[in-house]
């Protein structure tokens, strides 16, 4: 009895250093700095280029949908710009992922950031101080032309000040940043520009580098790496499950002619608690979303079995 106590005991002892060393090196792994070059963009007070990027920040790129707690419709609709002050948050298995105050105020906001370290943290997932930035957002390989006007259209805002609370992770979401959360940035070559027309060309670029369809149609992990077929959905996203937008039978646009996929945008959302941020699409042009649908009608066709009918 006496040797299975002693045995017990160093079992415990071992299991709580083991813990210990653990513990601490999830909490010495929270804050890790990276690397990565910054792109030589500069923002442009040239009306067109901030028009563009106006209409990017309020379409195609969805910014306004987690930078933006106050109803961009209304607002939109009385000719009035959205404040991105940020302050909404993603409920996820790592609990609240709060949106930042992407305003050119400088103390909340981005004013005190230059237009390369902005370019950096869209492009390679590196904030400032050189911390990760968790991989929502879809700018890793757009165009250095798309890039400068969104850049150019956050400087053109009026500043905000609204100091945004800091991210509350519990325990899985400490040790997913500490080992798994990584910097994302450009797959291959970044285009100068790239030509706005109705192929499946340029569908693939909205579709990929700016409104990230892929981000939410393709399965992935904790850590937000990519798991499943390209645009085959099955996602739970906040209770949706994403459905399938491949050629497949089993696909949500199966069916659909283009007029059918451009109307159905035009009637911006239809499910309130919906994470498809469909409002912010349906500003897309007709030209940019028969784009997309070309673009979509050349997949592999994958089909996905979705037991729960809950979707966006």
């Amino acid at each position: 009895m006496r040797r299975f106590k002693v045995i017990l005991k160093w079992i415990v002892l071992v299991l709580f250093v083991l813990i210990a060393v653990a513990a601490l090196t999830v909490t010495v792994r929270q804050n890790l700095k990276f690397d990565a070059p910054y792109p030589d963009v500069k923002a442009s007070a040239d009306s067109s280029v901030i028009a563009r990027g106006r209409h990017l920040v309020f379409s195609s790129a969805h910014c306004i949908n987690c930078h933006s707690k106050n109803n961009p419709d209304s607002l939109i609709n009385l000719g009035l710009d959205v404040p991105l002050t940020g302050g909404y948050y993603l409920i996820c298995r790592w609990e609240k992922i709060y949106s930042k105050n992407i305003t050119p105020d400088k103390e909340t906001g981005i004013g005190k950031y230059s237009d390369a370290e902005i370019a950096r943290a869209l492009r390679y997932g590196v904030h400032p101080d050189g911390t990760v930035v968790y991989d929502f957002m879809p700018f890793h390989n757009t165009s250095d032309e798309d890039l400068i006007a969104i850049i150019s259209y956050l400087r053109f805002q009026r500043p905000v000040q609204n100091e945004v609370p800091k991210n509350k992770l519990n325990v899985l979401g400490n040790v997913v940043k500490a080992f798994m959360v990584k910097p994302v940035g450009p797959d291959g070559p970044i285009a100068t520009s790239v030509t706005r027309d109705t192929t499946a060309g340029y569908g693939k670029y909205l579709a990929l580098s700016v409104a990230e369809c892929n981000g939410c149609h393709t399965k992935r992990n904790f850590a937000g790496a990519f798991t499943g077929e390209p645009f085959a959905g099955g996602n739970n996203i906040e209770g949706f499950i994403t459905p399938n937008l491949t050629r497949d039978s089993s696909g949500r646009i199966f069916n659909r002619s283009k007029q059918n996929f451009i109307d159905r945008f035009r009637m911006g959302k239809l499910f309130p608690q919906s994470p498809m941020p469909w409002n912010s699409f349906k500003r897309m042009t007709d030209e940019e979303l028969t784009a997309i649908y070309n673009y979509l009608r050349t997949l592999k066709p994958v089909k996905t079995i979705i037991k729960n009918k809950r979707n966006q």
